[in-house]
């Protein structure tokens, strides 16, 4: 019985530029926590602007900083007629 040999595959868009790929388990295995960490930490930082989003102090914070450029937005837009 043979064994066949397991590569890399890549899946590629409709210009060809490489999107995905599809790992030997072995190799899975090696980056699995470095995945997984990565997803905690966009969970986290979700969760945090959440937390934002209802936080009276940086909402505040925000208006502030919104008004305080508030002209020179003015100014640098391109204004449409």
């Amino acid at each position: 019985m043979s064994q066949a040999m397991l590569v890399r595959q890549y899946i590629k868009d409709a210009m060809g530029q490489p999107v995905a790929i599809i790992l030997p388990i072995e190799e899975y295995a090696l980056v699995r926590p470095i995945l997984e960490e990565q997803g905690r930490e966009l969970r986290d930082k979700l969760h945090e602007m959440e937390l934002a989003a209802q936080d009276p102090l940086f909402l505040a914070d925000l208006r502030e900083s919104m008004n305080a450029f508030e002209i020179a937005d003015a100014e640098w837009w391109e204004h449409t007629t």
